[in-house]
């Protein structure tokens, strides 16, 4: 319990230090456009990014379908507008993803997956992704605590000439029924304090034809047959509300998220069967705040709060499988203390402490209602001498447990409740990043860092009713990573700007946790730690902008990844053909990559995009019968401003899977074939 005093001395004074820090709000003369930066910022690593009109002109309808452009990432989707979507970096599972929403990780206890496509563009400035940790130390214990992590940045109100409102509208039809109207409204409600208020609404059939093909062991066609998706419908609600503000050398901000959505899940075509009837209905609200300000020349604090509830309920009726009707609901409670102290004007520390609470309720027979109390503590250091930077970081994660078992009375048992509490864990993980740039007069930079990080089993893995396994161990990571970057900026030539990439990595999962069948029943499975797996690959990305004729600007964008991720986690399944032991695991291709080029002309603009993932298994056992064909899909935007009056518009036409290729990205999860879209935006 030490633990718990250690972060709350830390939180009690901060929450102090913010309110007095309000007083001085009166005294601090703000210009329009300007932000003010607390600290110094010294990148190790860098990000890979898409933000401002490279991010708008993108095919992409969710964030998870904007990351599909950098290097190292593999998206899982189900298919639709409305099917899951879940990221995976270089190969560790989309367990190890953290994803922060302004600066603060999303979270979900019950089965540590963040649904990116519940996360629309239309406010969201800047989406970075990191590879090992955020290169910076002044952040969170939280932010050291995954092996890759993403940022998504919501855009904070600007604004210029005398303005005191903007506004913006959008409105999306096209393929699937789709209908998308939302809208962004910031407001200046003081020199200081702005707000932001965001409302979106997405309904679609999610009917498209696709093609469902099996190919027997000697060449042959079973069948070959095209038909409609079913049960892919959505209606969706998604409410965000904002408040920014700046104080003397600082800055504050709150948000608030509101989602509620009904989809069909239209599942997997198996077996002849072509419509499922499960339903899914999800309801998530959090809010969060967070405060920063430089105290002193030497001192710095950051603050961040949050409180967030979500509530789902799946339903499946088919009672020739297993009817299900179960309803899950989460609560989480987080806060967090940053302190960073500069020891010399090269040489800064950082101490962060940051308290999670979680429970997880369940309509489930015999659940036991899980309670998880969770303390970071995070040591940082960052040191730049000359050309070299280093910054390194302990993070001690301890977790304590309670669970609570409703009794309901059934023959000697006495109904009541029954209390547990399962054993301790506490974990020690370390990180180091260097950074060296050989010659002073060129942007060229050698890097590379090392991380051991693990993640904790969910809710679902350790307590979900006759599956879970209340002894499984935290899955861990370990990561070595070596690279270069260059970039230059060319005047009066045709090739403006240029920056290439080049990382190679060696990662190791162990004590990896899967489902596995118990007994002989279809639907009893249960969770254990088994596994595992060495993975060794290559991440190359390159981006040119070129100045042409007739004012025209280009840029391109290049990514591709190498991986080779091979199961060692059963020694003696090495027997030919259809021994796992050495498999690619499955999923992971060894080749993909993609490749962006955006042109403007005056008010015009063309952004091609194409993605390819190469073949692939679905199961470690790298055998025909569980091989995936590669696919690829090319995609076309052509848009067009212009003004009406005193309004800012733009008319853009999307045309997506240009060649309509058909494709699962999941086995027998078919995706949509050509598909389009007609976007009109309108700003005041």
């Amino acid at each position: 319990m030490y633990l718990y005093k250690l972060v709350f001395a830390g939180l009690l004074p901060a929450l102090s230090v913010a309110s007095s820090a309000q007083s001085t709000l009166d005294s601090l003369r703000m210009l329009d456009e300007v932000v003010v930066v607390a600290s110094r910022y010294r990148e190790v690593i860098p990000s890979q990014k898409l933000s401002g009109k490279e991010l708008e002109a993108l095919n992409s309808f969710s964030v998870a379908d904007a990351i599909r452009y950098f290097s190292g990432i593999q998206i899982k989707d189900y298919g639709g507008i409305g099917g899951l979507k879940t990221v995976d970096i270089r190969s560790m599972g989309s367990h190890h993803m953290g994803v922060f929403y302004d600066g603060i990780q999303l979270g979900n206890a019950q089965n540590g997956q963040t649904d990116l496509g519940k996360f629309s563009l239309d406010n969201i400035e800047e989406i970075s992704l990191y590879n090992g940790q955020k290169s910076e130390i002044f952040q969170s214990a939280k932010d050291f605590g995954s092996a890759g992590t993403i940022y998504l940045r919501t855009a904070r109100p600007r604004f210029t000439g005398g303005k005191t409102r903007n506004i913006k509208a959008f409105l999306r039809t096209g393929s699937f029924d789709l209908v998308n109207p939302s809208i962004l409204w910031e407001q200046k409600l003081s020199e200081h304090v702005s707000s932001s208020f965001n409302a979106e609404y997405v309904y679609a059939s999610g009917r498209y034809k696709f093609r469902y093909r099996k190919t027997l062991q000697d060449g042959t066609t079973a069948w070959d047959t095209t038909a409609i998706r079913k049960n892919g419908d959505i209606h969706s609600l998604r409410l965000e509300g904002g408040l920014n503000g700046f104080v003397e050398k600082g800055k504050w901000d709150a948000r608030a998220y509101f989602y509620d959505s009904g989809r069909g899940i239209p599942g997997a075509i198996v077996n002849n069967v072509w419509k499922r009837s499960q339903r899914q209905w999800d309801r998530n609200f959090f809010a969060q705040g967070s405060f920063r300000r430089e105290l002193s020349e030497r001192y710095d604090l950051l603050v961040n709060l949050k409180y967030a509830a979500d509530k789902m309920r799946y339903l499946n009726p088919d009672t020739t499988l297993m009817y299900i009707d179960n309803t899950f609901r989460q609560q989480e409670i987080y806060a967090s203390v940053a302190n960073k102290y500069a020891l010399l004007p090269q040489w800064d520390i950082d101490l962060s402490a940051d308290y999670q609470w979680n429970t997880l309720d369940a309509s489930l027979q015999d659940f036991v209602f899980p309670e998880r109390h969770t303390a970071l503590v995070a040591l940082a250091t960052a040191f730049e001498w000359k050309r070299l930077k280093v910054q390194a970081s302990l993070l001690g994660t301890f977790v304590f447990e309670n669970v609570t078992r409703i009794l309901y009375g059934n023959g000697d048992m006495l109904p009541g409740k029954q209390t547990g509490t399962p054993d301790d864990k506490q974990e020690y993980t370390p990180a180091v990043f260097l950074s060296y740039r050989p010659f002073k007069e060129r942007s060229f930079n050698l890097r590379t860092f090392y991380k051991r990080i693990f993640r904790m089993p969910t809710f679902n893995d350790l307590y979900y009713t006759d599956v879970g396994n209340i002894s499984l161990r935290p899955e861990y990571t370990v990561q070595y990573n070596v690279g270069f970057q260059y970039s230059n900026s060319f005047a009066n030539a045709t090739v403006s700007d240029l920056s290439i990439r080049v990382d190679a990595y060696y990662n190791e999962v162990t004590d990896k946790i899967i489902a596995v069948p118990k007994g002989n029943g279809q639907y009893r499975w249960m969770m254990m730690n088994i596994g595992y797996v060495e993975i060794r690959g290559a991440d190359v990305s390159g981006q040119v902008s070129w100045q042409l004729p007739y004012d025209i600007r280009l840029r391109t964008s290049l990514n591709y990844t190498y991986q080779r991720a091979q199961d060692f986690s059963d020694p003696s399944d090495n027997t030919p053909p259809a021994g796992t032991y050495g498999g690619q695991i499955a999923y992971i291709p060894r080749h993909n990559g993609s490749v962006i080029a955006n042109m403007s002309y005056k008010s015009w603009d063309l952004n091609y995009s194409f993605i390819y993932v190469g073949e692939r298994y679905h199961n470690s056992s790298n055998i025909r019968e569980n091989h995936e064909q590669p696919w690829y899909t090319h995609d076309l935007t052509v848009g067009k401003s212009f003004d009406y009056k005193r309004l800012r518009c733009r008319l853009s036409v999307e045309v997506n899977n240009i060649l309509n290729q058909y494709y699962d990205v999941v086995l027998n999860y078919p995706m949509p074939g050509r598909n389009y879209k007609l976007i009109f935006k309108v700003e005041i």
